[in-house]
């Protein structure tokens, strides 16, 4: 059994507080399938007092932004994106097509189609996420998607240069200046000035989510997402320092992100939480990672490393950093994560922001049944068959047959039956009927 230092607020405390997100975001969606263009305008004056006479950047408007980023800002984001680019390359190159021949003439294959409009989410607000542009938009362009619709909010009311350069550079087809649940909306059921999309990618914030969510079947998402999540795994041997300063790192995205540390050592435990303490105070970031630690914070110590390990799948959190003396057993120990990070080398924030895997990633226990999002999101991978062999096709029709009239489909035995007529001059008792 863990030892727990340090618990979070009762979950009915956070339910409470969804409630209030679902019914908002439900209501403004269906204001928007209403009155289209119209309601979009209103919600952006609303939330995010952005009103131009077009939401749309137009190519020149574009251009005129980029050009003023400072070059530095351009060269690193072009070097990240070529890491994501390089990952996600490899990514659809482990995906193989294939046709196979199973009986004479019975061929069925396999191949892989990518959506044909995307759309990619790029928070705003607070932060400018510059990165997620990397992640949802190059990776769809990567799997071959023909329409990228990118969309970010104004940030009090500016342009922000640098993540319209980063979706410039990423490759999409349309930069649009709008953010929250009005842009999901707007991206997945259409306007007079938008054309829906098939697939919504990207994180945001929890009306963000809960639009996706809501969504969800008329459109394709690429994961249900809440809040942030960090999970420390840590030995005798990890720094406490270290331990604190990463946790405050994923805290630091919202009052809502929960941090956790499971450690073998007490003293490490301990250590950390004033480290955390030590810290908070002098966080330019305080007012978000202070309540997220505060509210939504953890510690654990537990007895050994393979309740370590346990217990960190039974968490099945978004990341998982492993700081410990031997941290590739995490590889063999764990299932249920969205990334792990190995070694006091390696941390969350490379991969939030630099390192090249993906970090749209599944949170609120979701990666108990998904990845985080990878080239093959944008891909429908979809069968053909074929059958040119007369006596396969009498084979299979006859068994057609015979495996629809067990399951009381009479018209599926028929389409079996007139193959085996045509391909073997079987008898059709119910066409002589």
């Amino acid at each position: 059994m863990a030892e727990i230092l340090k618990q979070a607020v009762p979950k009915a405390e956070v339910a409470a507080s969804l409630d209030q997100v679902r019914e908002t975001v439900a209501g403004v969606i269906a204001d928007i399938r209403a009155r289209g263009d119209e309601a979009v305008r209103e919600y952006s004056e609303k939330f995010d007092k952005w009103s131009p006479g077009s939401f749309r950047l137009s190519t020149e408007e574009v251009e005129k932004i980029v050009a003023s980023v400072p070059q530095q800002v351009i060269d690193d984001i072009t070097f990240v994106q070529e890491q994501v680019r390089t990952f996600a390359r490899h990514q659809l190159d482990s995906l193989g097509e294939f046709e196979i021949e199973t009986l004479p003439g019975v061929k069925l294959g396999q191949k892989h189609i990518p959506v044909q409009a995307a759309g990619a989410y790029i928070p705003g607000g607070r932060y400018p996420l510059t990165a997620s542009a990397h992640m949802t938009v190059v990776t769809a362009k990567v799997a071959g998607v023909p329409r990228v619709v990118a969309c970010t909010p104004p940030i009090h009311g500016s342009i922000p240069a640098a993540t319209v350069a980063a979706m410039h550079l990423a490759g999409a087809d349309e930069i649009w200046l709008l953010g929250g649940v009005q842009a999901v909306a707007a991206m997945a059921v259409g306007t007079a000035t938008m054309e829906p999309v098939n697939l919504i990618a990207g994180p945001g914030n929890a009306y963000v989510a809960e639009a996706k969510r809501q969504l969800f079947g008329e459109i394709g998402i690429d994961l249900f997402a809440g809040p942030t999540e960090i999970l420390v795994l840590a030995d005798d041997q990890a720094d406490p320092f270290v331990c604190a300063v990463d946790l405050l790192s994923q805290a630091e995205h919202g009052p809502d992100s929960p941090a956790v540390l499971i450690t073998t050592s007490r003293e490490v435990a301990e250590r950390t939480i004033a480290e955390v303490e030590r810290l908070l105070p002098g966080m330019p970031t305080r007012d978000y990672a202070e309540p997220a630690w505060r509210n939504h914070g953890q510690v654990h110590v537990v007895a050994s490393v393979d309740e370590l390990y346990k217990l960190a799948d039974a968490f099945a959190f978004e990341h998982v950093e492993v700081l410990t003396a031997e941290p590739r057993l995490a590889l063999e120990r764990m299932t249920q994560y969205g990334a792990l990070f190995l070694g006091e080398g390696t941390c969350v924030s490379f991969g939030d922001k630099v390192i090249g895997t993906n970090h749209v990633l599944p949170t609120r226990g979701a990666a108990r049944y998904t990845g985080g999002l990878w080239v093959g999101k944008y891909l429908k991978t979809v069968t053909y068959q074929e059958v040119t062999d007369t006596a396969s096709q009498a084979l299979l029709g006859r068994l057609c047959g015979r495996a629809s009239r067990v399951e009381l489909f009479e018209g599926h035995a028929r389409s079996g039956d007139v193959r085996a007529a045509r391909a073997a001059g079987d008898a059709l008792p119910w066409h002589e009927a």
